[in-house]
C-alpha cells in the first residue's frame, strides 16, 4: 500500500504500537458514538467521478436501537429507511434488492475483529464540515481487500469522512459530510419516508442455512454473515445469495439457475464494486455464479473459481 506523503510524515512521529493503540481507541469511540448519539447531516458520495448529495437523520435510543433515514437530494428523490442496519423500506428503483446497508456511523464495527486483518494507524488531524477531526487508517494486512481512511469528529467521535483506497493509494469511493448537527433529537416526521418506499425483496436468513454449494477459498477474516433466497421476476428463478464480510469489507455470491440460457465468463468494475461471473454445473443443471462486492478484482476471481457444487439431494441453490 503506497501512502500519501503527508500520512507517512505524520506517522513517522509515533511508534507503530502507539499509533495502533491510539487508532484503536478512536475506533472504539466511534462505535460508541453512533450507538449513543442522534444527529442529522448532509453528505456527498462519490465513486468513479460521479457525485451525489444526501441527507441523513440518525436516531439512537440506547442501548440497542438505531433508526436511520437517508434521502438523496439531487436528481430523482430516492431514500432508504434502516433499523439497526437492516433495510425496512427503500425506493424501488434504487434499492429493491438491498437487504442491508452499512451504517454511516460505524456503530457496527468490531474493532477486535478488524485488527486481525487490518493494521490500524493514526495519521494525524484534519478538518471536515467545519469540524476538527482525527484521521485513522485501516491498512489491509494482505492484498485481498482495500484500505479505508476514516476522519472522526474530535468532539463527538462520529464519522465525518470515509475514503476507500486501492493498493496504489488511489481513491475508489468517498463519503464526506458537508454539514453535521450532532446530539440532535428527531421528531417522528423526520424518520418517515416521503417517496414510494417498499420493503426489500428476500429478507436475510440464518447464516447456518444449508446450501448446495461450497466456497473452497476465502480470504482470511471473511465469514458467512447471511444467506438470502429471493425470486427473480424476470427469469422466474429462485436466486440464492451468500453474504460474506470481514467486519468492514463485504461481498455476496449469487447462485442462479440458467434454465437453458447460454452464458459465459464475465467481469466488470465500477469504482470499488466488482462483478465476476462464471457458469457452473451440478446434478440439477447449469447455474450462474456471480461475486459482487467492494473487493479487488483478483480476490473476486479467486472466490468465484473456488465455488463448487455439493450435489446434496433435495437441496435447492
Amino acid at each position: 500500500m503506497r501512502l500519501p506523503f503527508l500520512a507517512l510524515l505524520l506517522g513517522s512521529f509515533l511508534s507503530p504500537s502507539l499509533q495502533a493503540a491510539d487508532a484503536r481507541d478512536w475506533l472504539v469511540r466511534m462505535t460508541g458514538a453512533g450507538a449513543s448519539q442522534s444527529f442529522s447531516g448532509t453528505y456527498i458520495y462519490e465513486r468513479s467521478g460521479i457525485f451525489s448529495t444526501h441527507h441523513i437523520w440518525h436516531q439512537a435510543l440506547p442501548p440497542a436501537s438505531i433508526t436511520e433515514r437517508l434521502l438523496q437530494l439531487d436528481g430523482q428523490e430516492q431514500e432508504v429507511l434502516l433499523s439497526n442496519g437492516r433495510v425496512r423500506c427503500a425506493t424501488r428503483n434504487q434499492f429493491e434488492n438491498l437487504a442491508e446497508v452499512q451504517q454511516l456511523d460505524g456503530s457496527r464495527f468490531d474493532v477486535a475483529r478488524l485488527e486481525k486483518t487490518y493494521e490500524l494507524k493514526l495519521l494525524g488531524s484534519s478538518r471536515v464540515a467545519g469540524r476538527a477531526a482525527v484521521v485513522v487508517l485501516l491498512l489491509p494486512r494482505d492484498n485481498y481487500r482495500y484500505a479505508r481512511e476514516l476522519h472522526l469528529d474530535s468532539e463527538t467521535g462520529l464519522l465525518l469522512k470515509s475514503l476507500l483506497l486501492n493498493g496504489q493509494g488511489q481513491l475508489l469511493e468517498r463519503m464526506q459530510f458537508t454539514s453535521l448537527a450532532p446530539k440532535l433529537e428527531h421528531g417522528q416526521q423526520d424518520l418517515q419516508p416521503v417517496t414510494d418506499c417498499v420493503a426489500p425483496i428476500g429478507a436475510p436468513q440464518s447464516a447456518e442455512r444449508k446450501s448446495a454449494w461450497q466456497v473452497g477459498w476465502m480470504p482470511a477474516g471473511f465469514v458467512l454473515s447471511a444467506t438470502r433466497q429471493q425470486h427473480d421476476p424476470e427469469t422466474n428463478a429462485s436466486v440464492q445469495s451468500l453474504v460474506f464480510d470481514d467486519g468492514l469489507a463485504r461481498f455476496s455470491i449469487f447462485l442462479e439457475p440458467l434454465n437453458g440460457v447460454m452464458a459465459g465468463n464475465a467481469h466488470a468494475q465500477m469504482g470499488p464494486t466488482v462483478v465476476v461471473s462464471r457458469p457452473l454445473s451440478n446434478g440439477k443443471g447449469q447455474f450462474m455464479v456471480t461475486v459482487v462486492g467492494e473487493i479487488p478484482l483478483t480476490t473476486a476471481e479467486q472466490v468465484v473459481l473456488s465455488v463448487t457444487s455439493k450435489d446434496l439431494a433435495g437441496t435447492q441453490p
